[in-house]
């Protein structure tokens, strides 16, 4: 696979040892992370919205009302920029200065195309389903025409694009090391709890395993 090649948007210029091109990297984190956030302007107006998205191949699907704001603007051809974050851990040094995070990240420029070929859009909706949670599309029903007609559907290449990436324990001053306070990192993940039934849902109804044993290091790849 074939890294990306960065533009002066994507160039990493903040700690460049940081960045990165890969796009084995880019793509797991964007089918990690639950959510997206798109940027774009109106009115000389920025605006950053968090939206569902899902990756297919090398397109970012996201989806909405035909009413949504965010979507008929990306509609027009509008410049966006697209991110995700995963914070893998908190970084806790011997001087505040030093604190930090560390993360996965990746950034998106671009326009947006719609998607008017009917089966292209089912297989959006399968894919964003398929995100939040892997198998699921299968357990459920699909949309029928007119949650179809009502549904906008954009698409981003991922051709604009680079990851940055801090991992690690903390980088203190040299003269700091001799502090008596706790340093090092606390690990962090999402953590599922219990499934809660519908109070509607019929009774004996299996809780299927992908919910039972949901992960989102079992998100769709």
């Amino acid at each position: 696979m074939e890294p990306i090649k960065p533009t002066t948007r994507t160039q990493v210029s903040r700690h460049r040892e940081r960045g990165a091109y890969d796009r084995a990297l880019i793509n797991s984190v964007l089918d990690e992370a639950l959510i997206c956030h798109a940027g774009f302007v109106v009115d000389q107006q920025p605006i950053v919205i968090p939206t569902i998205h899902a990756r297919i191949g090398d397109r970012l699907y996201m989806h909405g009302s035909v009413g949504s704001r965010m979507l008929k603007t990306l509609r027009t051809g509008a410049s966006a920029c697209v991110t995700v974050t995963l914070v893998d851990g908190l970084v806790l040094a011997r001087s505040a200065f030093h604190h930090s995070m560390n993360y996965r990240s990746v950034v998106i420029f671009g326009t947006a195309k719609e998607t008017v070929d009917l089966e292209e859009k089912r297989a959006a909706f399968e894919a964003i389903v398929e995100h939040v949670c892997a198998g699921r599309s299968k357990e459920v029903r699909a949309p029928d025409e007119n949650e179809t007609k009502a549904t906008l559907v954009m698409w981003m290449p991922i051709i604009e694009a680079s990851a940055k990436v801090r991992a690690g324990p903390p980088i203190d001053a040299e003269r700091d090391y001799a502090l008596p306070c706790w340093a090092g990192v606390v690990p962090l993940k999402i953590q599922p709890q219990p499934p809660i039934a519908d109070d509607r849902l019929a009774a004996g109804t299996p809780v299927p395993d992908n919910v039972t044993n949901y992960t989102r290091e079992n998100a769709r790849r």
